[in-house]
């Protein structure tokens, strides 16, 4: 016998050697094939009732054909991918799985993966990092839509990196959004713009705020986590389900986030190009903020109105602002006035 070459397209090794044998042999009996080989007779009325029922067979038992390859291949193949789809459906939804198990827990609310004692609940305290970290990698792991990160370090550390990267890309090539807060100060970390460029390259929305001490984590907008004291995050999290408190970290963060600066127009090339300010640009700079007419600026800076607005031109390309006003909101939030 050829080797077995149909059992990626659903055909077991009987039910191959049947159809070829029938490819070689077109109308001939159904029973002769069972002298033919060692696999028996139930074996071989087995594989001929279900080649008959994917139409791979025809005929009846005095004239029995197979499907001409050319058809019987494309026609396993779209079965095949039709199975691997609903798989494919089933896996992207955990959830009528995880209700049905749940189900069989003896304490239903600590149905959550991963949780102990009082999952579930709407808002919950968890004192050990090593929780505080679980916790994180399940919530994203199973966010379906969204996650909202607003991180107020300066620079992270080789561990934090080798931890939360594969856990932003998992997110990423599942299509879930992430939107990610950072300061200003981290950019200075060659390693942390490093890894907010990779992690930028593979999707995540990311910007940068001058002033950012908050920091918060949102799931799908249903859960949060929250440091139980801002000041030493070590202390461990609060684990916020309460639909209010939730909606108003995202709202919080979803002021954050229309004032911040997108992270790619603070690291395209040349953006970099004035890092300090002149004495000069500085005093235009500030008269531009701090005056509504050109003509007041000029005097308050001490020179002519030609080349105050040169310089305010000048301090725009740098900006990459689209206006005075832009451009003031920028030099805010890097710190120039």
């Amino acid at each position: 016998m050829q080797g077995h070459t149909m059992s990626v397209l659903g055909l077991t090794g009987i039910e191959e050697d049947v159809y070829r044998y029938f490819l070689r042999n077109p109308r001939t009996p159904a029973h002769d094939i069972h002298g033919v080989f060692s696999f028996g007779e139930r074996g071989a009325t087995q594989a001929i009732s279900r080649l008959r029922d994917l139409r791979l067979l025809h005929g009846d038992d005095e004239s029995t054909w197979a499907t001409e390859p050319g058809v019987a291949v494309p026609r396993l193949m779209e079965k095949q991918l039709e199975a691997m789809h609903r798989t494919m459906r089933q896996l992207t939804n955990p959830w009528p799985i995880l209700r049905s198990l749940r189900r069989d827990l003896r304490d239903p609310t600590a149905g959550l993966p991963g949780t102990a004692d009082g999952a579930g609940a709407p808002l919950r305290r968890l004192e050990d990092p090593r929780e505080v970290r679980a916790q994180i990698d399940e919530l994203a792991f199973s966010a379906q839509e969204e996650v909202l990160a607003a991180e107020p370090y300066d620079a992270l550390s080789q561990e934090n990196i080798a931890h939360g990267r594969p856990v932003d890309v998992r997110c990423l090539r599942r299509g879930v959004s992430i939107r990610n807060l950072v300061r200003t100060s981290a950019l200075e970390d060659p390693e942390t713009r490093s890894h907010l460029r990779r992690l930028q390259a593979d999707g995540a929305q990311i910007r940068v705020a001058n002033e950012l001490s908050q920091q918060m984590l949102v799931y799908d907008r249903h859960t949060a986590l929250l440091p139980i004291d801002v000041h030493d995050t070590a202390r461990g999290a609060l684990r916020i389900e309460e639909s209010t408190l939730v909606g108003g970290v995202v709202s919080l963060f979803e002021r954050l986030w229309a004032t911040a600066t997108d992270f790619a127009t603070l690291t395209a090339p040349g953006a970099e190009q004035i890092t300090r300010l002149s004495e000069t640009q500085q005093r235009v700079l500030t008269s531009m903020c701090t005056v509504s007419k050109d003509e007041m600026g000029a005097r308050q800076a001490g020179m002519s109105l030609r080349t105050y607005r040169r310089h305010i031109a000048d301090l725009l390309r740098a900006l990459d602002a689209g206006n005075r006003a832009q451009a003031a909101l920028m030099a805010r939030e890097r710190g120039w006035v």
